[in-house]
């Protein structure tokens, strides 16, 4: 073997491992990205069940609240009712009648608190209520987080140099990050009235 055989095939051996070794890492980087890119979208997809969460879960949960308070605002209605009208009885006949009725209406919530039927817990409702969007503020406030930091792993990796030379040859562009509505500055209204 000559001298120039042993340097053409020294080089030649030179450039296949760098061919070799550039296509292995354009690969991984490619696969590294994608890999970034599907869990960028799987936290998006997670964020979506939040919400989704929260469009199913709120509307019970005022809807069950809204039907406890309804029981006890007609239970303490009637009392206030039979209240009113002993206090404006003016006979002792009618005031008789009107204790009567006070003491009737006095022994429905006795009965319903002890029974538990109709159970009188719009309080607690109220607490189940407050801590079920809490939580699921909460949960929606996390995984927005977690996609915003997927986001920015994979928008990192995209705009960097040497793995945004694959990203732009594959025709990966940045994803956006999840930014609030205008609107998201005001507080929400909870209604229990309609």
């Amino acid at each position: 073997m000559t001298k120039n055989t042993k340097i053409t095939l020294s080089i030649v051996g030179v450039i296949a491992f760098l061919v070799i070794a550039i296509g292995g890492w354009f690969i991984m980087t490619q696969n590294s990205l994608r890999v970034q890119q599907q869990n960028v979208d799987q936290q998006w997809s997670n964020v979506e069940v939040q919400l989704q969460r929260r469009a199913d879960l709120t509307p019970q949960l005022v809807g069950a609240v809204k039907g406890n308070m309804k029981n006890e605002q007609k239970i303490f209605g009637k009392i206030a009712d039979a209240r009113k009208q002993y206090d404006n009885a003016s006979t002792p006949a009618d005031k008789v009648k009107q204790a009567d009725n006070l003491n009737k209406q006095t022994q429905v919530l006795i009965n319903a608190v002890h029974e538990n039927y109709p159970e009188l817990a719009s309080s607690s409702n109220v607490n189940d209520l407050m801590t079920q969007i809490e939580g699921s503020e909460n949960r929606i406030s996390q995984t927005r987080r977690d996609y915003n930091d997927a986001v920015q792993v994979y928008n990192r990796k995209v705009v960097s140099f040497p793995s945004s030379i694959v990203a732009n040859n594959a025709g990966m562009k940045t994803k956006p990050f999840f930014q609030s509505a205008p609107t998201a500055s005001q507080a929400p209204k909870v209604d229990l009235d309609n």
